[in-house]
């Protein structure tokens, strides 16, 4: 596949990138935005949510249903969520189309309505996101190992709490809108059947005289850590488990993302077939890497029946430490195919493609083909991976808890 990759910055700040990509014939397009999560006002927490619903209320001319007719009448396939750091605003349509879609989100991005009257089921609806953790408790188990397991608060739940959803005001959340909505920091990247200069003519008209608000960024704070029981009378035990490694912009990136792999890459990998498949320990038990831009973890999540909390909790640590023991042939070999899989294979979608583009340029300040990464991971070896992991060993683990009863952490400081 032809990568022909475009970069242009807007001197206020607003970054464009493109992909050029053969035989396709849609376009897709990701705004993010520097005003995710860890951006929410103090006292607030949630902000970030409402306003990204509550943006897409209605902007410049149209009103919510005349807006949703505009990007339907486009066949536009959009999606808006909220992170850390961002809110991403990302559509796909057919790439004729791209142009007004562009107008479109410029008027949510720079002229959303915010009425009164749309504030409040923006807010409600977010209010269920959070209510509906207490019926997902694996979800709101991940949600809370990252709150307590990332300096603060870059690891804030993106819904808030109860107290901070009710505290919100629509007089509150505009300002906080009119200082977050920047092109400071801001990325447009698109990807499929694109004309480059077509977009940045387009994209300076739209956004040329958009002006910087200069928001500084959160004030950081050292992260809660350490373990934490919450007790809930249910049939599972929902343990969570996190321990530092290298953010995405580390040269042992891929080192680490192929750890992950061998530990968690699959049915065949080592916490599937030791914990489930061999003794038969938990209902799910898995690993993931999860980055910032500046910090990084490996968290795993497994769930067990209370009276197995204890054996799956102590095998759980005891996997992540063996790994640095060895790794065999067949499991790197496999590792690699997971990961390509993973990061290579949504090469064939514009959507994933224009999100990678905005990823790699806010964690690296560049843009990685497919034929790099297809290269890097051939070219990291077990011994790599192995010298990875020696150097960043798994501990000092950030572990949460949700069942019945708490599991004894003596093993942790073994």
């Amino acid at each position: 596949m032809s990568e022909r990759f475009f970069e242009k910055q807007l001197p206020n700040g607003l970054w464009l990138l493109g992909q050029q990509m053969d035989q396709v014939s849609s376009a897709a397009m990701t705004f993010i935005v520097p005003a995710g999560a860890s951006h929410d006002p103090p006292g607030l927490s949630g902000a970030a949510s409402i306003v990204c619903e509550w943006a897409i209320r209605g902007a410049g001319d149209r009103d919510t249903r005349e807006l949703n007719d505009a990007l339907d009448g486009l066949g536009c396939q959009r999606n808006e969520t909220v992170r850390s750091d961002h809110i991403i605003f990302s559509t796909a349509q057919l790439s004729r189309n791209l142009d007004d879609v562009l107008g479109i989100y410029a008027d949510i991005l720079r002229r959303p309505r915010l009425e009164d009257a749309a504030f409040e089921p923006s807010r409600a609806l977010v209010a269920q996101d959070l209510e509906s953790l207490e019926d997902e408790p694996a979800h709101k188990c991940t949600l809370m190992l990252r709150e307590r397991f990332y300096p603060r608060p870059l690891g804030a739940n993106v819904y808030g709490t109860s107290e901070s959803l009710a505290a919100a005001t629509p007089e509150a959340l505009r300002k906080h809108f009119g200082q977050r909505f920047s092109p400071e920091g801001t990325i447009l990247a698109v990807a499929g059947d694109i004309d480059w200069p077509a977009i940045c003519d387009k994209a300076e008209k739209l956004f040329g005289d958009w002006q910087p608000t200069g928001a500084a960024g959160p004030l950081i704070e050292p992260a809660l850590g350490g373990i934490e029981h919450i007790a809930k009378d249910s049939a599972q035990a929902h343990i969570g488990l996190a321990h530092s490694t290298v953010p995405l912009s580390d040269d042992q990136y891929y080192a680490a993302r192929l750890a992950g792999m061998v530990l968690s890459g699959g049915a065949a990998a080592r916490l599937h077939t030791e914990l489930r498949e061999k003794r038969g320990l938990v209902y799910h038990v898995s690993a993931s890497y999860h980055s910032l831009k500046n910090c990084a973890g490996v968290f795993a999540y497994a769930a067990s029946r209370p009276e197995l909390a204890q054996q799956t909790f102590d095998m759980t640590v005891g996997e992540f430490r063996r790994l640095a023991d060895g790794i065999e042939p067949d499991e790197i070999t496999r590792a690699r195919t997971q990961l390509k899989t993973a990061l290579i294979m949504q090469g064939e979608s514009t959507g994933a493609r224009a999100h990678a583009l905005a990823s790699d340029w806010y964690h690296l300040g560049r843009l990685r083909s497919l034929a790099e990464l297809s290269g890097d991971i051939d070219a990291t070896t077990a011994d790599d991976v192995i010298d990875h992991l020696r150097a960043h060993p798994a501990r000092d683990f950030t572990v949460l808890v949700i069942g019945p009863e708490p599991v004894d952490t003596g093993i942790l400081e073994q």
